[in-house]
This record gives structure tokens, C-alpha cells and sequence, in this order.
């Protein structure tokens, strides 16, 4: 039976990583091994504390030195502790810029360096590529939702271009995600977090902007899209 008590205990774990990241900032101590520590930990505590089963295929396509753009896509919050927990390295996320008003946690993810996204103001959000960009000059795996927002009806959405002129821009290679059964712990609309779902996680084949090109951008955000829906959506 879904619980609203087992959704309060998620907050709970996020807030309960949150204050120590600001403090460890404010102090000029935190640094990216804690941050990837704490997110690890976190992501752990939130999926056992649902009882999640997780089944991760084609692992070795990310426990790699290459740094990647992942591109999946979005179905449920239960997505972000997936990923973390499945991601074998360090790893940011773009995130709508709504998140980060939030106290304590807004800071707590500008702090540990996420990017925030700001889709209604376009100087914003070309900078905030730019940080995007400093992220995985640095060594740091982005993760992007190219949808922009959950799916309520659990079909694939349609793909925004920020991530890939990221990808095109910077030379770095996507690495499509395939999520599946996460709208069963929490659908997009819901507030009850649901125990023992089983769900599976896929990294496909990594895919090179470069062979595109700026003029072959749409073919490009094709052949992610259609990578990412092989993975996820039932055969015809």
C-alpha cells in the first residue's frame, strides 16, 4: 500500500544530506569525493528504505575513465536516487531551477556543484550551459533529462536540445540511460511513496556528436531518443 510516512522518510534523507553540505561549504571543506560519498549513501537509503529492486544491465558501459553526458529518460523522482546508485562515478545533474529556491536544499545542490536550469530566461540558461561545461571539463559526468519534465503518461516525451548542443559543443559522448518501474515506487503525479517494486536501469551504447556535426543536430537528438525508447518502451 502506497505510504505518505515512507515519502516524509525520503525528504527526511534528503534534507538529513543537505544541511551537512551547506555546513561543509561555509566551513571551505567540502570537496567532490564528500559530495559523491554523501550522494551514494543517500541514493542507498532512499531505494532500500522503499525496498526497490534494482537490476542494472550493461554496466561496464559506464565504468569507464571517459567522461559522458547521460541523456534518459524521466518517469518518477525515484529516478535521481537510481541513477546515483547505479552510476559507478561521479556524477551532477541539470536541474530545473525551481529546485533550488528550496531552502537548505536549493544551496545544499548549488553547493556540490548540480546546474541549475532556467528554461524561461535564455541568457540564464546559456550560462548555466556554461557551468554545465566547466562540469565536465572538470572530470564530472552531467546527467540530463532531455524530456524536461516527468512523464505523466509514461510514454517517451519529446526531446529538448540543450543537452545535445552541450554534447556537441564540448565533443563529449552521450551515454543514453533507459529507466523502467520507477512510476511503480512513485508515479509523476503522486505523494505516496509505493514498497517492493522492482525496477531496471540500462546504459546503451555511447553515442559521438561528433559524427553529426552542428548541422546533423536533429538526426543526432533522433538516434538518442530512438536508443533511449528501445530500452524503455514495449515492443510493437
Amino acid at each position: 500500500m502506497p505510504s505518505f510516512l515512507l515519502s516524509l522518510s525520503s525528504v527526511f534523507e534528503t534534507l538529513a544530506i543537505s544541511a551537512p553540505t551547506v555546513i561543509d561549504a561555509a566551513r571551505g571543506r567540502l570537496t567532490v569525493e564528500r559530495c559523491d560519498a554523501r550522494l551514494k549513501s543517500w541514493a542507498k537509503r532512499v531505494l532500500d528504505g522503499a525496498e526497490v529492486t534494482r537490476i542494472v544491465k550493461h554496466g561496464e558501459r559506464a565504468a569507464t575513465d571517459e567522461v559522458f553526458v547521460l541523456m534518459s529518460n524521466h518517469r518518477s523522482l525515484f529516478d535521481v536516487p537510481l541513477l546515483f546508485d547505479s552510476f559507478p562515478r561521479t556524477l551532477r545533474m541539470v536541474a530545473k531551477t525551481e529546485l533550488f529556491r528550496v531552502p537548505i536544499w536549493g544551496r545544499a545542490m548549488r553547493e556540490a556543484g548540480f546546474i541549475e536550469l532556467d528554461r524561461h530566461d535564455k541568457v540564464r540558461a546559456r550560462e548555466n550551459m556554461e557551468v554545465a561545461k566547466a562540469r565536465l571539463a572538470q572530470g564530472i559526468n552531467v546527467w540530463i533529462a532531455p524530456e524536461g519534465t516527468r512523464s505523466r503518461s509514461g510514454e517517451l516525451g519529446e526531446f529538448k536540445t540543450g543537452g545535445f548542443r552541450l554534447a556537441l559543443g564540448t565533443g563529449f559522448r552521450i551515454l543514453p540511460v533507459g529507466i523502467r518501474g520507477t512510476e511503480k515506487i512513485l508515479p509523476a503525479d503522486g505523494a505516496r511513496v509505493s514498497r517492493g517494486a522492482s525496477v531496471e536501469l540500462e546504459f546503451g551504447e555511447p553515442v559521438d556528436p561528433a559524427r553529426y556535426g552542428k548541422e546533423g543536430r536533429a538526426e543526432l537528438v533522433k538516434t538518442v531518443r530512438d536508443t533511449i525508447a528501445a530500452m524503455v518502451e514495449p515492443a510493437p
